[in-house]
């Protein structure tokens, strides 16, 4: 059952179109993997590696290519869809419940492409994440040893059915505060309520949010901005690197979470917000413009 499948696993190679927001943090081209979910050769993978992307390429085991369509980048779980144009002749990997998964028990992560791995892991947490690119799920799944090869990797049980793809390398993955470092998986119980809507759509409904364009982490308590986005409403509202997020709308910030559900909060997802800002000594009020996330994104003209 997990020789077949390891066999479901395929190598994913994107190139970003031009002028991609998202090359500067993941660059033109991304490399990674994805599992044949489909008969039809609708491969899952991590989102970030299909995100504005103008070509993308199956790769075997055996190293031969297919090209492949963008169906769907859902930025609410983090997961992204492809279909390969070319017959795959890839029997398709089998969902399990990631709700079951069960940290006594061996797992096994396999990454695809002409240098594919296979390697046992054990889970050693499930537990909520928030991610610096204004990211947060339910249940993640933690793993260890790490893996470097994780992106859009798949997680597997002994049965050899799918609970999980692969997102990035954790520094603490058993629980926050202990140095272990580890992989995250993103759940693929996240998958089963939006697969039809990704489909058909593109995106889950969720991922029509409000964005604000800031890269942030959470220090004792406190949201610490790292990075603006160029041309973004926080750049635009004078939002800086370095400085403290205390508020939105009122509301005291005290983690990422807090601060991404309080911005996801409201149906509409362009609208004014107003950010209390700490540089320095001093406490600033700052009124930003959110706007729809999908809509800052670059598309591909055609495969």
């Amino acid at each position: 059952m997990l020789r077949q499948a390891a066999g479901s696993v395929v190598g994913v190679r994107a190139v970003a179109t031009p002028q991609a927001r998202s090359t500067d943090s993941l660059g033109p081209v991304r490399v990674g993997s994805g599992v044949v979910i489909g008969s039809d050769g609708t491969v899952l993978t991590i989102g970030y590696l299909i995100v504005e992307a103008e070509r993308v390429e199956l790769v075997t085991t055996a190293g031969k290519a297919y090209p492949a369509r963008v169906v769907a980048y859902d930025p609410a779980t983090g997961f992204g869809l492809l279909q390969s144009v070319l017959p795959l002749g890839i029997a398709p990997a089998r969902l399990g419940a990631s709700s079951g998964v069960d940290e006594s028990q061996p797992y096994v992560v396999v990454s695809g492409g002409s240098e594919a791995e296979m390697s046992l892991a054990q889970v050693v947490s499930r537990r909520p994440f928030s991610g610096y690119w204004e990211y947060h799920i339910e249940d993640a799944l933690f793993t260890v040893p790490p893996r470097l090869d994780h992106s859009g990797a798949g997680l597997f049980n002994r049965q050899g059915e799918l609970v999980g793809i692969g997102s990035l390398i954790v520094m603490e993955a058993s629980k926050p505060g202990v140095a272990e470092p580890g992989n995250m998986f993103v759940p693929v119980d996240l998958l089963k309520p939006v697969l039809a809507e990704m489909r058909s759509r593109g995106a889950s409904a969720r991922s029509t949010r409000a964005w604000l364009g800031v890269n942030c982490i959470e220090q004792q308590g406190l949201v610490r901005v790292v990075r603006v986005n160029a041309d973004s409403p926080a750049e635009q509202a004078g939002v800086q690197p370095g400085d403290l997020i205390l508020k939105l709308d009122g509301l005291p910030i005290d983690s990422l979470e807090t601060f991404y559900k309080k911005l996801w909060d409201h149906a509409q997802p362009e609208r004014e917000v107003t950010l209390e800002i700490g540089r320095g000594a001093s406490v600033q009020s700052k009124k930003a413009h959110t706007v729809d996330r999908m809509k800052t994104l670059r598309r591909s003209v055609g495969i």
